[in-house]
């Protein structure tokens, strides 16, 4: 006689009995497990506006920046140098609306944003994977780590000279200059972030069954996160300083013309007061970037992870 299903099921539900859940995938339990670690670690932060949040980051560069130039202007008010030597914020005023009058400022600008963004975004693609395998395979990292870090220390401009040679007046010997300064800086911020990656994480992917290339992607990359911020930070320093030195140097030819242009053009002229503003608009441009595309993203970062408690009170 066949079991009646009613009784079947009632007799199944007294004792306790359920249907196995499916079995969740590797990726599933390192997602989980990083939102766990995330949502542990977090600092609840004070709710503050976007207007708050732009205002808390901009407005004290901008203070700071208008007391720099009134010391300036009160200091050529009362000493009164020689305008030629020591021009005054006026002057240099002047030499900035003269050349975004005939438009040599909005070409320089693109031109050496274009540059230093697209030289950048190729250091990321390369210098991150570098990174991973230094980082990852030993022997590739005593054996390479010692050159990438000497490549760090060279200055950029030392390269300008060969890369003219090889790729002549054109704009790939800029994109050289720039990857060798800002490739090293990338990889070994990476590296020195997962240096610093807890050794638990390593084993508890190694325990929910991750493979090598797993664990480096899904476990200590996100963990390495804090480090490897900071190395693209210095790599686009270094990628700015690089692009800057080789626009001075390698002029003419089918190099566009960028603000490192105009600085050298300036300098040939004699024209302080024009030089002094391509300096400060090398500067202003670093410090948007700056303020812009990095700042927002590590306070969100140190936020997540609980590493920046101070900045949300």
């Amino acid at each position: 006689m066949l079991p009646d299903p009613s009784t079947t099921s009632a007799a199944a539900t007294s004792t306790g009995a359920t249907t196995p859940a499916p079995a969740s995938s590797p990726h599933d339990e390192f997602r989980r497990l990083e939102s766990g670690l995330d949502a542990l670690q977090t600092v609840p932060p004070t709710e503050r506006g976007p207007f708050r949040r732009a205002l808390d980051g901009v407005l004290p560069p901008v203070l700071l920046l208008v007391a720099l130039v009134c010391a300036w202007q009160f200091y050529t008010v009362v000493a009164e140098p020689r305008p030629d030597l020591y021009p005054g914020p006026l002057n240099v005023a002047a030499a900035i609306g003269e050349r975004w009058a005939d438009g040599r400022l909005q070409q320089a600008v693109a031109t050496s944003i274009a540059r230093g963004g697209a030289g950048f975004l190729i250091a990321v693609a390369i210098g991150t994977p570098l990174g991973l395998l230094l980082a990852e395979w030993r022997l590739l990292r005593r054996a390479l780590g010692p050159l990438l870090s000497g490549l760090q220390v060279l200055p950029s401009v030392a390269w300008v000279p060969a890369a003219i040679i090889w790729f002549g007046l054109t704009d790939a010997t800029v994109y050289f200059v720039v990857l060798m300064g800002a490739v090293p800086s990338i990889a070994n911020g990476l590296v020195s972030g997962i240096d610093h990656v807890p050794p638990q994480l390593r084993r508890v992917g190694t325990v929910l069954g991750a493979s090598r290339s797993q664990l480096a992607t899904l476990v200590i990359l996100p963990a390495a996160l804090p480090g490897y911020l900071s190395g693209l930070k210095q790599g686009w320093a270094f990628s700015w300083r690089s692009l800057m030195a080789a626009e001075i140097i390698a002029m003419g030819g089918s190099i566009g013309f960028g603000l490192g242009s105009m600085l050298q053009q300036s300098r040939e002229l004699a024209d302080l007061p024009a030089v002094l503003a391509t300096i400060l608009i090398i500067l202003a441009v670093g410090i948007l970037v700056e303020l812009v595309a990095f700042a927002p993203v590590e306070r969100r970062l140190l936020r997540r992870r609980g590493l920046n408690p101070g900045a949300h009170r």
